[in-house]
């Protein structure tokens, strides 16, 4: 039932408290309308709210995900980049021994051994092993057991008191290792090696 003046009225109060009355009603109900729109706006904008938080939750998940994969990926890259280093290192190590030991047994020894393993780095890198951990195929290392590096060749012979077969003067009076590697005649390049095998061992 709705408050009116005349209800005030027939109930016998006078007009100045059917006036504060009727004041106090109307700021009442006035009260009561703006939280009703109010409660009624929040409602309206529930269901934008809840889309907000949900797309702020997945963008949340999302940039876990993404931060935990680019780590996870940094540390494999960095790993794999390890294991790849060790195993070039030790394959490295493997085909120089298989090289030392090839050498040695074609007469090579000493610091000739040394001199022949510092001239040949890039033959040795090309290189194959097999599972048994020797050379695959030895043609190129044949080649300069029998070019280049045939005066690193011990020419000791096995006969008698076992003393050394004198290498051919060639003549040359050549006065560095350099100065006899760029000659270009191979049979003459060699003849001079064998000829001053003290500036090779002297490592000049």
């Amino acid at each position: 039932m709705a408050l009116t003046r005349k209800m005030l009225k027939a109930m016998g109060l006078e007009d100045e408290k059917i006036d504060q009355i009727i004041e106090a009603h109307t700021e009442t109900v006035d009260g009561l309308k703006e939280s009703l729109e109010k409660a009624q706006a929040a409602a309206k904008a529930l269901p934008g709210v809840q889309k907000e938080l949900v797309e702020a939750k997945v963008s949340l998940e999302a940039a876990k995900d993404s931060s935990w994969k680019d780590a996870h990926d940094k540390v494999k890259k960095e790993f794999d980049e390890y294991k790849a280093g060790v195993a070039a290192k030790e394959a490295k190590a493997a085909k120089e021994a298989a090289v030392r030991a090839y050498y040695q047994g074609k007469g090579i020894t000493g610091k000739a051994l040394e001199i022949a393993m510092r001239g040949s780095g890039t033959e040795i890198e090309a290189l194959e092993l097999g599972a048994d951990g020797k050379i695959k195929d030895a043609a190129v290392l044949d080649a300069l057991v029998a070019g280049d590096f045939s005066g690193l060749v011990s020419q000791t012979r096995t006969e008698g008191a076992g003393a050394a077969t004198p290498p051919p003067d060639t003549g040359g009076g050549y006065t560095s290792k350099k100065e006899i590697m760029a000659i270009k005649d191979r049979a003459e390049r060699r003849a001079a090696i064998a000829a001053h095998m003290d500036l090779f061992q002297k490592g000049e």
